[in-house]
């Protein structure tokens, strides 16, 4: 069993601290991406529990073992890396084989692993070939393929797919999901994407400044954000904020519009919307003063601010929507949509 414990992790560097007070829970077979904005601390996260990285205070637990003084090779995961990291020198069978060489395994055993490997990555045709001879997703394929045949306990993935172009890092993310799911190897995978995390993770654990702002499903953080930071970074185009002031029969928003919505609370709030919860609604109460359109084809961003005011909103509408700059359009939202948030904490209130 390969269930990852982070307890009370933190990092420093000198007087300045990285991380703060990191916990977790990773079970057995899970697939846990590490997601947030470059420099939030999520790429340490992943050295510390590779190795790579010092533990300043708290614990690493790996399979129920303390692994915090333990070297990378005496841990049982295997690392997928942002560059492939791979021996030019050396062909892909090579590449793959060498970590099982330094183990010294037999000749049989080496050859096993890295057919079954790439069969299973679909590379057994590229096995002679050099890495300059290989596309990107075929490099990355041979990488994943170095990590599989160590046969680990544990798979760490550090933004393996940010040098590839926009197609195929789809398709290699599902890949990547698929594969994670035939070995069932316990896995962390880091990225910046939210939309890559979104698809790929069971379980986001999402970083703000060396901090943990929510670890849940991403359905839980799509639908119920413990922050605005995680409200704002989950989700896209990104969630609409305006400043509210909760009343008995709703809230009233900037320039006078009210919104009918049992909220249960009194007072300052700041009101999350998200752009494709807004309805068109030519008589809703919700008017945006159209700067900008993106035509997507399934769907069409309208970009603007709410009308009377200098909040910028985007509405995310189904289908082609023809839009003059400067004309309103009017939307109304379902009140069990809406997200409510502390002004000062930036923390979810609940209705």
């Amino acid at each position: 069993m390969a269930e990852i414990k982070l307890t009370d992790l933190t990092k420093s560097y000198g007087p300045t601290e990285v991380l703060h007070h990191v916990a977790g829970e990773i079970r057995d077979g899970e697939f846990i991406v590490i997601v947030g904005p470059s420099g939030c601390g999520k790429s340490t996260l992943l050295r510390m529990v590779a190795g790579l990285e010092t533990v300043t205070s708290g614990e690493i637990r790996i399979a129920d073992r303390r692994v915090n003084e333990l070297e990378p090779s005496a841990r049982d995961i295997a690392m997928v890396f942002q560059n492939y990291a791979l021996y030019p020198h050396m062909s892909v069978r090579e590449n793959m084989a060498y970590g099982l060489k330094i183990r010294k395994l037999s000749k049989a055993e080496i050859n096993r692993r890295v057919e079954e490997a790439a069969d299973i990555l679909e590379i057994r045709q590229y096995l002679d070939r050099k890495p300059r001879q290989l596309s990107g997703g075929q490099r990355q394929r041979v990488a994943m393929g170095r990590a599989i045949v160590r046969d680990p306990q544990v798979f760490l993935f550090d933004e393996p797919l940010s040098n590839l172009d926009a197609k195929l890092r789809v398709q290699m993310r599902l890949e990547i999901r698929k594969l994670q799911q035939r070995l069932g190897v316990t896995s962390i995978y880091v990225t910046h994407d939210q939309v890559e995390a979104m698809t790929l993770g069971d379980r986001l654990m999402v970083l703000n400044g060396g901090y943990v702002e929510q670890f849940g499903t991403p359905i839980e953080l799509y639908d119920r954000p413990a922050s605005v930071f995680v409200a704002g970074f989950i989700g896209s185009p990104a969630m609409n904020f305006l400043p509210a002031t909760a009343e008995e029969e709703g809230m009233l928003l900037p320039s006078g519009i009210k919104l009918i919505a049992g909220v249960g609370q009194r007072g300052p709030v700041l009101l999350g919307m998200r752009p494709e919860h807004l309805i068109p609604d030519a008589a809703g109460p919700i008017a945006i003063e159209v700067e900008m359109v993106e035509q997507l084809g399934a769907n069409t961003l309208l970009h603007g601010k709410l009308s009377g005011t200098d909040h910028a909103m985007v509405a995310s509408v189904s289908g082609h929507v023809s839009a003059e700059m400067g004309t309103a359009h009017r939307f109304s939202v379902t009140p069990e949509l809406l997200h409510l948030f502390d002004p000062e904490t930036q923390k979810r209130l609940e209705a």
